[in-house]
């Protein structure tokens, strides 16, 4: 990425105020033409929901808080054009699939980049932030849920140091198909 593309977006954890924004970018997310194997939710799902849930979900997510963060890309114009969100999942907890969580580790989630952004290095870039902080979180490595056909999801975190941990989640509403789990290990 040259230095120009570099500068043009701030990585940054997001602000509990900030709630306003964090909708309409999971919004903008949900329309994706890739929405229905990317996320768990839908659209008409979550254009529904009151404000007060996206003022939790901001505020359970913002700097400060302990097990989740969520980090966002903003262009200079104060456009929000990514984000991924880090869950810390506790040894012995269950996750979202109803699965035991083996050991301490980071766990992201909602990853999404604008259309128009993709392909800059904008990505990695968040990728960056999100394992490091996952990191500082002393997890033992960091996994994601990637769905069995979306191959450019799974191209692009091949590309960032993730590998196929073997082992598939079958989620309901997906038709009978499985995510597959990707895993990083600490260094």
């Amino acid at each position: 990425m040259s230095a120009t593309s570099a500068e043009k977006y701030t990585i940054r954890f997001i602000h509990a105020e900030e709630w306003p924004a964090v909708k309409e970018l999971r919004l903008a997310s949900l329309q994706d033409p890739l929405a229905h194997v990317a996320f768990l939710e839908t659209y008409e799902q979550a254009v529904s929901r009151p404000d007060s849930f996206w003022q939790e979900r901001a505020a359970g997510g913002a700097e400060g808080s302990l097990g989740v963060r969520q980090v966002i890309a903003e262009r200079a114009d104060g456009t929000w054009v990514g984000s991924v969100t880090v869950l810390i999942e506790e040894a012995g907890s269950e996750d979202w699939a109803g699965m035991t969580v083996e050991r301490l580790q980071g766990h992201l989630v909602g990853v999404y980049v604008r259309p128009e952004e993709r392909g800059s290095g904008l990505a990695e870039r968040l990728f960056g932030v999100a394992v490091e902080w996952a990191w500082s979180r002393d997890v033992e490595r960091v996994r994601l849920i990637v769905h069995e056909e979306n191959p450019r999801a799974q191209a692009f975190y091949r590309k960032v140091g993730f590998v196929p941990s073997g082992r598939t989640v079958p989620v309901a509403g997906h038709g009978g198909q499985s995510e597959l789990e990707f895993v990083l290990d600490r260094p």
